[in-house]
């Protein structure tokens, strides 16, 4: 019998949802939009910042299930860029972009150097009293020359974190997932409460 109590994640994106579960498993039973019955589920991002943005899908969520959500909002940023993508970094290359195409826009513009460049997430947590509360992550690295990996998702073939020789996309989901922004952030998250 399950005992862990639910919490429903904000997105569309099938990938986080493993990530989330796999590092929120020992507290929370992690549920998505599907499994609480939500379909259509397309908040406008309108924010200018990730916190923004966290908290417009989180409240989104919360007001259709008036349960205990929480949301993701994150993105690679570039400091020799003013820290662009950003927010924009799901849409960099256009709204119908694939990841491919965003992270090929980035190394163009980029002229193909190798440059600092970190990913950040925020972490949006509305609980069942509707009050909300952020967290945020961080996972410093490098942009690479040439996208290196199959795994993982977004920008992870072009990203050289701290201390590795290997882009995101040729770790293991296991040593991605102990040194992921979304890690930090949830991590931040879980502190918060079992303190």
């Amino acid at each position: 019998m399950n005992t862990r109590p639910q919490i429903v994640f904000a997105s569309n994106n099938s990938k986080k949802l493993v990530e989330a579960r796999s590092i929120l498993e020992s507290i929370y039973d992690v549920v998505g939009i599907d499994q609480a019955g939500i379909s259509g589920f397309d908040p406008e991002e309108t924010g200018d910042t990730f916190d923004e943005n966290a908290y417009i899908k989180a409240k989104t969520l919360y007001d259709m299930v008036k349960r205990p959500v929480f949301s993701d909002d994150s993105g690679l940023c570039v400091p020799i860029l003013g820290n662009e993508p950003g927010v924009r970094s799901s849409r960099y290359a256009g709204l119908e972009a694939s990841d491919t195409d965003n992270y090929m826009l980035l190394l163009h513009n980029l002229k193909q150097q190798e440059v600092p460049a970190f990913f950040h997430c925020c972490i949006c947590h509305i609980n069942d009293t509707g009050e909300h509360y952020f967290f945020e992550g961080k996972c410093e690295g490098k942009i690479t020359r040439v996208p290196s990996g199959t795994s993982g998702f977004g920008y992870d073939p072009v990203f050289v974190p701290n201390g590795f020789d290997k882009t995101l996309a040729q770790l293991s989901p296991e040593v991605k997932n102990s040194i992921s922004h979304r890690y930090f952030a949830l991590k931040n998250f879980l502190a918060f409460f079992t303190k």
